[in-house]
């Protein structure tokens, strides 16, 4: 059985800002198996006008080393985007912002948080079947891709109904 490790929050977490697009944008095309499942400095700039939820992780070197962008809708959470920077990958900082996400839903009163994976993306795919996300559709063509278009698996959490069969987030090692 393996054993469960500690969740460690980030020295910073804060509310993104105009002027970290550029280091998120960096971050996150580092971090993706192909920078052209990155995000582009427009999408975030636009998500900050838009004013959804949008935070980052900093490091002791005020690297930025994370980031979680969620939209509040009537009665759910809609977690558009979240990267960890290659040199964080495995140390639970994924898995501590999906806690976060659950705390949201908690303060604005919202019971499921819905995303979109990539099928290619197994070590995202893993860490959101290990906190309860189930499947519940296909998006044809949703993602762009180096070859064309990938597919988008659409998840979904019931975070009460989690929360009150006591699941907890919980990191393997």
């Amino acid at each position: 059985m393996k054993a469960a490790r500690v969740l460690m929050p980030p020295n910073v977490w804060r509310a993104m800002e105009l002027p970290d697009v550029h280091a998120v944008v960096h971050m996150e095309q580092q971090a993706c198996q192909h920078p052209s499942h990155a995000w582009t400095a427009d999408n975030y700039r636009s998500s900050l006008r838009s004013g959804y939820w949008s935070r980052v992780c900093v490091n002791t070197h005020g690297r930025i080393t994370g980031v979680c962008v969620a939209m509040l809708g009537v009665d759910e959470v809609h977690l558009l985007n979240i990267a960890v920077a290659r040199e964080s990958q495995g140390q639970g900082l994924a898995l501590w912002m999906l806690a976060q996400l659950d705390e949201l839903c908690r303060i604005h009163d919202r019971p499921v948080i819905w995303l979109e994976v990539r099928p290619s993306n197994q070590p995202a795919l893993a860490l959101y079947q290990s906190q309860q996300y189930a499947q519940v559709a296909v998006r044809k063509g949703y993602y762009p891709a180096v070859h064309g278009r990938e597919d988008a698996l659409v998840m979904k959490r019931d975070v009460w109904r989690v929360q009150a069969q006591g699941g907890q987030h919980a990191a393997m090692d």
